[in-house]
């Protein structure tokens, strides 16, 4: 067997599969490695019983329609994909326990300003303000990229204003400076929960990209799941000659004298490339290296991040139709407190948590009669109980299950318990055995602080510098999950391919 190749792609994620695909179409020799039997990372279905679930998607955004297609239908547009994309025009229902707010925004920046002011009366020329910072925010970035990074000081001064005002500051700076009330703020800030990053540290650009892009398109759903796209992905890489090799977990990278990188090693083979492609967390990576050949400066990044937000999960298949449940919404936003910053410092005892309901998007996604439910809670790896005993683990998540779902009834005014034919539940720890990244963690580095999206960017080029590394996926420059590690699995693939092929 050839054990030389032009990329190899370690792990079959988002953003390994979406650099993988672009590699291959490039036309060169690509093999794609994945310690599991099949790909996707949490973008796959596994199931239970007669239900098939979700791992752990809600919805995408940046997507668009065939008509008015965004960044993630044109990546894998390009690519050659065909993905049967279902819709939600409702963005998401929130609901405050202390009886502040039950309310649901719409999608469409007028439905959506409206949405906030039928709440806080006032209000809708504000948030219409604050989304109106979006397209000017990305022709700043555009200019900046077209400039090679090296913009010039005057005319960002003068013709990228806003983006020289925006940029440094938080979520909550930027509202407040828009005047947009704080009771407003907490309604559109809900969406902290997707970031893991309550928004009085988060970035304002990180929040805005994500926020306007659902208001916009609204949120988008495969028909047949986040598998469908792994799949599709495959699809792609293996009709451009492209290999892809499953139950192969890689336990080393190998490096040339020089420091650059030679390959890595997967079920005791040694595999050579001119490029590696990493979707797997840099942390994993260097100890996987001889650290000799790893810049300090590299081990000394990757030390210093912070790791990101986990979740914990409650797969529900209940016996009764969507109808029967008497739940109309497909995304719940359920709290105890309207500020994120207590949401978050609060988490498992009254924080934030989300309920999904995907039948209220694609009706027959289970069997006729039934309905899926899928609760989120935000966690970090940490929270789990330092002395829990691997014999007392079952009882402390399913006692967590029980909470949710108990309080998830009270605040839906719904029946859940009875309907219970399956139900899985998943911590940090199953994350953190199933995609075997540091505590659990789902985003990788934690986007705050120093380590914001801005300084990500500004530092891409020096970051890590390993010759022939590369690295893509949830934990690099954009974070944010799905929707980014698509793109940036899509940027990285083409960088390379444009390397190889062109020399530079």
């Amino acid at each position: 067997m050839d054990n030389r190749y032009d990329v190899i792609v370690v792990g079959a994620g988002n953003g390994g599969l979406a650099a993988a695909a672009n590699t291959a179409k490039a036309g060169l020799k690509t093999l794609l490695l994945e310690k599991h039997n099949l790909p996707g990372g949490c973008a796959t279905s596994f199931r239970r019983g007669r239900f098939e679930f979700e791992p752990s998607l809600h919805e995408l955004c940046s997507v668009g329609t065939a008509e008015k297609p965004n960044t993630v239908y044109k990546v894998l547009d390009e690519l050659g994909t065909k993905i049967n994309w279902e819709y939600e025009h409702d963005i998401f229902r929130v609901i405050n326990k202390a009886g502040n707010y039950d309310l649901v925004l719409k999608a469409g920046i007028e439905d959506f300003c409206q949405s906030v002011d039928d709440a806080v009366p006032g209000c809708k020329e504000n948030v219409r303000a604050f989304l109106a910072l979006k397209p000017k925010i990305d022709a700043a970035i555009a200019y900046i990229y077209a400039m090679k990074g090296k913009p010039k000081g005057l005319t960002m001064l003068l013709k990228h204003t806003d983006f020289m005002r925006v940029a440094g500051h938080t979520v909550e700076q930027v509202m407040t400076a828009l005047g947009i009330p704080k009771a407003a703020q907490d309604i559109i800030n809900t969406y902290w929960g997707y970031l893991g990053v309550p928004t009085d540290e988060l970035n304002a650009m990180h929040f805005l990209n994500m926020v306007h892009d659902y208001v916009v398109d609204g949120a988008a759903m495969p028909r047949h799941r986040s598998h469908e796209m792994s799949l599709a992905l495959v699809d792609v890489i293996v009709k451009n000659g492209g290999e892809v090799r499953y139950n192969s977990e890689v336990t080393k990278f190998l490096y040339n004298e020089d420091g650059s990188v030679a390959g890595v090693v997967a079920n005791g083979e040694e595999l050579y490339s001119k490029e590696v492609i990493s979707n797997v967390i840099p942390n994993n990576v260097f100890n996987m290296s001889d650290q000799s050949v790893i810049p300090e400066q590299n081990l000394k990044l990757a030390n210093a991040r912070d790791f990101g937000i986990s979740v914990a999960t409650i797969y529900l298949g209940l016996d009764c139709s969507v109808e029967e449940l008497g739940l109309k919404d497909y995304t719940v936003f359920i709290q105890g407190h309207p500020d994120p910053r207590v949401q978050n410092d609060t988490r498992l005892d009254d924080g934030l948590y989300i309920v999904n309901c995907l039948n209220n998007v694609i009706p027959d996604s289970s069997p006729e009669g039934t309905c899926t439910l899928f609760f989120t809670m935000p966690i970090y790896g940490g929270d789990v109980p330092k002395d829990l005993k691997p014999e007392d683990y079952k009882k402390w998540k399913n006692a967590l299950a029980k909470k949710y779902i108990e309080d998830a009834e009270k605040a839906l005014n719904i029946s859940i318990m009875p309907h219970i034919e399956e139900i899985s539940v998943a911590t940090p720890v199953t994350f953190a055995r199933y995609l075997g990244t540091p505590e659990g963690t789902i985003y990788g580095y934690r986007l705050s602080g120093w380590d914001n999206l801005m300084a990500r960017t500004a530092g891409e080029k020096t970051d890590y510098a390993i010759p022939g590394l590369s690295f893509c996926g949830g934990h690099y420059i954009r974070g944010d999950g799905y929707s980014c590690a698509y793109i940036m699995g899509d940027t990285i693939g083409k960088r390379v391919a444009k390397r190889i092929k062109g020399g530079a």
